[in-house]
């Protein structure tokens, strides 16, 4: 695993921080995801060699904390709100119709890493209901009609132009 230098001092001056080398986990895991966007297996036994532990250690840590990822993110990232109120105004139903919309399973990204579909426990926006978060854009009220095709558009859009950017 490659990190950056600056990655690399900051792992290097934080880990005497703590009292027990374990205890830096989140810590690494945190500097880790922000340079490379997630967590790798690879970057699993890296972070368990480095603190002395084993890597299941590390990796318990991964999959309870839904801070961490697994896999790189889309190039457009879409959170469906399913806390309770955006529950009982639809989410599921339209969570399923982004699914079919969007060609891609929820809590997954779409193979060509256009778009990364998944749930978000809350996005405080319960009184306009059920609401989606695209990157950093609140759509809400996604239950009336002719409020989810524009949010669509903005999906496809997005991801269309991140594509010809990285070409």
């Amino acid at each position: 695993m490659i990190l950056t230098p600056e990655t690399l001092e900051k792992i290097e001056t934080t880990i005497p921080k703590y009292p027990v080398k374990r205890s830096a986990v989140m810590t690494l895991l945190h500097f880790i995801q922000s340079e490379q966007g997630y967590i790798s297996n690879e970057a699993v036994e890296w972070v368990a060699e480095k603190l002395e532990i084993q890597p299941i250690n590390v990796l318990e840590v991964v999959t309870f904390f839904p801070y961490y990822r697994q896999e790189k993110l889309g190039k457009v990232h879409v959170r469906v709100c399913r806390t309770l109120s955006c529950a009982l105004m639809g989410a599921y139903k339209l969570s399923d119709d982004l699914v079919k919309q969007l060609d891609c399973k929820m809590g997954h990204t779409k193979e060509d890493g256009s778009v990364t579909l998944e749930y978000a426990e809350c996005l405080a926006a319960c009184g306009t209901g059920p609401v989606v978060l695209v990157d950093e854009d609140l759509f809400e009220k996604l239950n009336q009609p002719g409020t989810v095709e524009p949010m669509v558009e903005v999906i496809k859009t997005r991801a269309q132009s991140e594509a010809a950017a990285s070409e």
